[in-house]
C-alpha cells in the first residue's frame, strides 16, 4: 500500500511554503529497525538502484530501513526507488518539491526514521556499501555516539579531482581550526550516529547547505564521542559532484554559526556576504550620480534601489537557493523583497542623508546607511520573500505515522 502525507507541524508548510513532501511507505508497521540509512538524491537515477541493492545485501540479517529523500525535479530517480521498494519492503521514499540541499534532506530523512541508530550515505555509488555494517559493528558495545567514514585517515587523497580536491582540503582545514573538531574528514558524507545524539542536537541544526556532518558534530555544548573508519571514494556510478564554490560558502557560513553559538545564523552570514556586493553596487551607483551632479537624496535613492535588486538576485541564487524562486514567482518575489525591505531602505536613506547633511563624506554616509538597513532587510526577506526559510532546519518534515516494515527475515 502507498500512503502520501504532509505533516501539518512542518514549519515551512505552516507558513505557506511551496515545499511538498510525499512519504511512500510499503506495507504495515513492525518492530523498530536497528539502523535507518538515509540516502539523499538529486538526479541520481543512474546509480541509486545499484546502491539500494548493495546496501540491502550488505545489511542482510540486520533489522534495517533505507529512506531515500529525493529532491530531483523529474520522476526518474523516484521511479527507480519505487521499483526497488516493491521488491524490498525495507525501502521508503520521501519526495520533496520546492526544497533543496543535502543538509535539510538528511534532517527530513532522520526525522522520518525509526531506527535505533541513524546513518547517511550518498546515492551516487561513491560510498562503499559495506561501510554502514562496518560502522554499526564498531559502535556496538561501546559508548560511541558518532562513527565517521574518513577519506583522510591513511592518505591525503580525497577521491576528487582538480579544484574540488582543493576545496575539500580547504574545508577540512578551516573546520578543524574554527571548531576544534577532531575529525580527519569533517566533509564526509557517510557516517552513523546514535538516535539519542541526534535528538539532542536536532533543535540546533541549521539545515543549510551540504555538509551535514559539521552541523551534527558541532551543535552540542560538547563534542560527540567519535570513532573514524578509513575509506576511499569509489567511482561515481551516476549523478554529478555537488561540491562547488557555493557549497564552500555554505560551509563557511555554517562555521560562523557554530563558532558564535548560533548568535549569527548561517543564512544571515550569507545574506551579509551578499550585502557586501550590494554595498559595492550602492556606492558605484552613488558615485555615478555624483558625476552627473544629481542631488545626494536622488543618488542615494537610486543606489538603494539598485542594491536591493542586485541583492535579491544573489540571495535567490545563494542564500535561499534551497527555496529559490523560479519562473512566474520571481517578479512577485522581487516586489515582496522591495516591500519587506522598505523600512530598511527608509532607515538607510535617513541615516545616509542625515550624515551627509552634517558634513560626513558621501561614501561614509552611503555605507553607514546601507549597513544599518541590512539587519532589517534580512529578517524581512526571510519572513516575507522566502517564507519557507523562516525557522530552523527548513523542510525537515516528519513522515506519516505508517512506516515500512523491516526487511523480511531481519529482526533485532
Amino acid at each position: 500500500m502507498i500512503t502520501d502525507g504532509i505533516d501539518s507541524h512542518d514549519p515551512g508548510l505552516a507558513r505557506g511554503s511551496a515545499s511538498i513532501v510525499r512519504d511512500v511507505a510499503w506495507g504495515g508497521a513492525s518492530a523498530r529497525p536497528r539502523v535507518s540509512v538515509v540516502i539523499c538524491t538529486l538526479d541520481e537515477h543512474e546509480a541509486i538502484g545499484g546502491v539500494l541493492d548493495d546496501v540491502g545485501a550488505n545489511l542482510a540479517g540486520v533489522a534495517h530501513e533505507i529512506i531515500v529523500v529525493d529532491d530531483s525535479a523529474d520522476d526518474r530517480t523516484a521511479d527507480v526507488v519505487a521499483g526497488r521498494a516493491r521488491r524490498n519492503r525495507a525501502i521508503r521514499l520521501i519526495r520533496r518539491q520546492g526544497a533543496g540541499g543535502l543538509a535539510s534532506a538528511a534532517i527530513a530523512g532522520w526525522d522520518a526514521a525509526r531506527g535505533q541508530t541513524l546513518a547517511i550515505m550518498d546515492g551516487d555509488g561513491q560510498h562503499d556499501p559495506r561501510l554502514i555494517g562496518q560502522m554499526l559493528r564498531r559502535m556496538e558495545n561501546t559508548d560511541l555516539e558518532l562513527v565517521v567514514a574518513s577519506r583522510y585517515l591513511a592518505s591525503a587523497e580525497s577521491g576528487l579531482r582538480g579544484y574540488r580536491h582543493l576545496l575539500s582540503r580547504a574545508g577540512v582545514g578551516l573546520t578543524g581550526r574554527l571548531l576544534g573538531l577532531r575529525l580527519a574528514d569533517p566533509m564526509s558524507g557517510c557516517f552513523l550516529m546514535r538516535r539519542d545524539w541526534y535528538e539532542d542536537v536536532r533543535p540546533r541544526l541549521s539545515g543549510v547547505g551540504f555538509k551535514i556532518l559539521v552541523d551534527v558534530a558541532a551543535s552540542h555544548h560538547r563534542r560527540p564521542r567519535t570513532a573514524q573508519t578509513p575509506t576511499v571514494l569509489l567511482a561515481r556510478a551516476g549523478g554529478e559532484s555537488k561540491l562547488d564554490l557555493r557549497v564552500m560558502l555554505d560551509l563557511a557560513a555554517l562555521l560562523v554559526e557554530k563558532r558564535t553559538g548560533g548568535a549569527v545564523p548561517a543564512r544571515m552570514s550569507l545574506f551579509m556576504l551578499v550585502g557586501t556586493t550590494g554595498l559595492a553596487t550602492h556606492l558605484t551607483t552613488l558615485a555615478l550620480s555624483r558625476l552627473i551632479d544629481a542631488p545626494f537624496w536622488l543618488g542615494q535613492g537610486a543606489a538603494i534601489l539598485a542594491a536591493m535588486t542586485t541583492n535579491f538576485a544573489l540571495n535567490n541564487s545563494l542564500t535561499f537557493r534551497d527555496h529559490r524562486l523560479r519562473g512566474r514567482a520571481v517578479l512577485p518575489g522581487l516586489l515582496k523583497f522591495y516591500v519587506g525591505c522598505l523600512a530598511g531602505a527608509l532607515v538607510s536613506e535617513a541615516a545616509g542623508a542625515g550624515l551627509n547633511a552634517v558634513g560626513a563624506p558621501w561614501a561614509l554616509a552611503g555605507a553607514v546607511g546601507a549597513v544599518l538597513g541590512a539587519a532589517w532587510n534580512y529578517h524581512a526577506a526571510r519572513r516575507l520573500t522566502w517564507r519557507a526559510a523562516h525557522g530552523p532546519a527548513p523542510d525537515a518534515v516528519a513522515a506519516p505515522a505508517q512506516a515500512a516494515p523491516i526487511a523480511e527475515g531481519a529482526r533485532p
